[in-house]
């Protein structure tokens, strides 16, 4: 094989769409655009959801539920990644340090997945029923 040789795949690549080249051509004179319109004219672009004037279906329907800000900022921690910690007192600032929560995280909340086998204290840390009596049983305690 050659430099000079290599070629794209057969059909692979397609000529361009030469417009406003004469009546023989299929594409001259409106150039596909059909007569008049929005879509005939150049820079006829619109919004996302726009429907000619006509209210729009997003605006018409109702406004439903609420989604809280916060919720994003209250985080989940699994019982596995307690255990894996190398301390014993595990609370906000022990979580950021280990990277288990985010900067941004307000409250975290310890959560009934995988097992702890030592003791452990959290301090400012939730835990759901579950997390909480395996915690309790390994000999630890929820202090919130």
């Amino acid at each position: 094989m050659k430099l000079n040789t290599i070629q794209p795949a057969e059909g692979s690549k397609h000529a361009k769409r030469r417009v406003g080249r004469g009546i023989g051509s299929g594409l001259g004179k409106t150039c596909g655009r059909g007569h008049k319109g929005q879509k005939s004219r150049a820079g006829g672009f619109h919004k996302v959801g726009f429907e000619g004037g006509q209210m729009p279906l997003q605006r018409r329907l109702p406004k439903r539920g609420f989604v809280s800000l916060t919720n994003a900022r209250n985080v989940e921690v699994r019982l596995s990644e307690i255990n894996d910690l190398p301390v014993d007192e595990i609370d906000m600032l022990t979580l950021l340090q280990a990277n288990l929560v985010s900067q941004h995280a307000l409250s975290a909340k310890v959560v009934l997945s995988g097992k702890i086998l030592r003791k452990v204290v959290l301090n400012g840390v939730g835990a759901t029923k579950g997390a909480k009596a395996a915690i309790e049983a390994a000999g630890g305690s929820v202090a919130e």
